[in-house]
């Protein structure tokens, strides 16, 4: 999200081998690093859903900026093979659901041209306000940032060729409704990509809020997309492209 669509409130669920709570800390400084990544990788469901979306706010970006820019998570992210995957033509309009600090917006800018656009979503305020001066400070005068709802992308009826979501899928909270939301925005033929993270992955939130493959194209088919897993070289994610007919 990628990250950060994580307002959703999470059930808690009352259970006699609990472990013991995790330790709070009171800003991502003080996490440590592995603990860190662990918890609120970027971009920002359970298995199966059982799980429940993840719950984290990620609210001061310029911290956030810290690990979600960090130049090492190219080595694991691959942004160019995820961009690759989209099948982007120049023209195109673009929205990146969950789109924190911006990661991705420079390589969607320049996919789409100067003729298309790159909408940046995401439902804090100050990732919002980060993603326009990053805009404005990197030249990427086709990329729009704008604050979106918990349960509503804000997409236009049929105005979206793409849509990008990257490690934000398992904080999603009514997947299916939302997916539905995800269908009605895209133009007839358009493309959903979403980049999560396996169950095997070292990184990645607890392994209680993944969702697999399979359970996430379920998901996306009962709302009228048709989803498959493609071939990549991700170390730690898969990539779900569904279509709309």
């Amino acid at each position: 999200m990628r990250p950060s669509l994580c307002l959703l409130l999470l059930p808690v669920f009352a259970c006699a081998s609990e472990p013991p709570p995790k330790p709070v800390y009171s800003t991502a400084e003080a996490m440590p690093h592995d603990e860190l990544v662990a918890r609120h990788t970027p971009h920002g469901g359970g298995h199966h859903g059982h799980g429940g979306p993840l719950v984290h706010r990620f609210e001061k970006a310029e911290d956030w900026a810290k690990e979600f820019d960090d130049p090492a998570r190219d080595a694991w992210q691959k942004p160019a093979e995820v961009v690759a995957a989209m099948r982007i033509s120049p023209g195109m309009t673009v929205a990146d659901i969950g789109a924190g600090t911006g990661y991705f917006e420079p390589h969607l800018a320049r996919a789409v041209g100067p003729s298309g656009k790159v909408l940046a979503l995401d439902v804090e305020a100050d990732m919002v306000r980060y993603l326009r001066e990053r805009a404005a400070k990197e030249k990427l005068d086709n990329v729009e940032a704008r604050q979106v709802g918990l349960a509503d992308p804000g997409l236009g009826q049929g105005t979206v060729d793409r849509v990008l979501i990257v490690d934000t899928w398992h904080h999603i909270d009514g997947r299916k409704d939302y997916a539905a939301k995800i269908k009605d925005g895209l133009k007839p033929g358009g493309l959903l990509v979403i980049v999560d993270f396996t169950m095997e992955a070292t990184k990645g939130p607890p392994k209680e809020h993944r969702i697999t493959s399979a359970a996430m194209i379920a998901e996306l088919e009962a709302a009228g997309l048709k989803g498959e897993v493609i071939q990549e070289t991700l170390p730690d994610q898969y990539i779900v492209i569904a279509k709309k007919p």
